[in-house]
């Protein structure tokens, strides 16, 4: 009996955790996150955008690391159409130290980064997004003030390959929305590692 109970718990806690977040059709809230050159970034700075990128990512993650290149890719191919990429580290450096600061800064220096790479020191807007992995991806639109969510998963359907990923959901849903059409695949399940929390 004590076993049904507890399973039932964890069931139940487990619906909870995922239910958090936001769902594609949410209004998503902006934030201000400082960047690795030390200044403050929020969505609201982007007056020219028609959305974002917004992808939870880190250093150390193996599964972050290899979709670096194409998180470039995508920003200097979208950027200039309306979508940048905004990173953002969910991570605790007192869990994993090589996902500080200083660590955030020197990784964006040695591949290039193009675009911005934000520090979520309270661990606050993870939460809010839902955001479960590094990398994981929440496509934003842009309607005057109103952002609203559009996709959310992975970048595409090869982490170890990208000459093999046949399927780049988020390109994918980009090109959608800059044909003033819904993604057809809003949702996948973003494969990384879990993000490093204290609560």
């Amino acid at each position: 009996m004590k076993k049904v109970i507890l399973l039932s718990v964890l069931l139940i806690s487990a619906i909870a955790i995922q239910a958090k977040g936001y769902k594609v059709g949410d209004s998503a809230k902006d934030f201000k996150l400082k960047n690795i050159d030390g200044k403050h970034i929020s969505l609201a700075d982007y007056k020219d955008a028609k959305g974002f990128v917004v992808i939870f990512t880190c250093n150390h993650c193996p599964y972050a690391v290899a979709y670096e290149d194409r998180m470039i890719d995508i920003d200097k191919k979208y950027k200039k159409k309306g979508f940048p990429v905004i990173a953002i580290n969910p991570n605790d450096p007192a869990i994993v130290p090589g996902d500080s600061f200083e660590g955030m800064q020197k990784r964006a220096k040695e591949k290039g980064f193009t675009f911005p790479y934000l520090f979520d020191a309270k661990q606050e807007v993870y939460k809010h997004y839902g955001a479960t992995k590094t990398p994981h991806v929440y496509i934003l639109s842009k309607n005057g003030s109103n952002l609203t969510v559009e996709y959310i998963g992975a970048i595409d359907n090869n982490y170890k390959d990208a000459s093999k990923a046949n399927d780049k959901y988020v390109e994918n849903a980009i090109n959608s929305l800059l044909k003033g059409k819904k993604p057809e695949l809003t949702n996948t399940k973003a494969i990384g590692c879990s993000i490093k929390s204290k609560s």
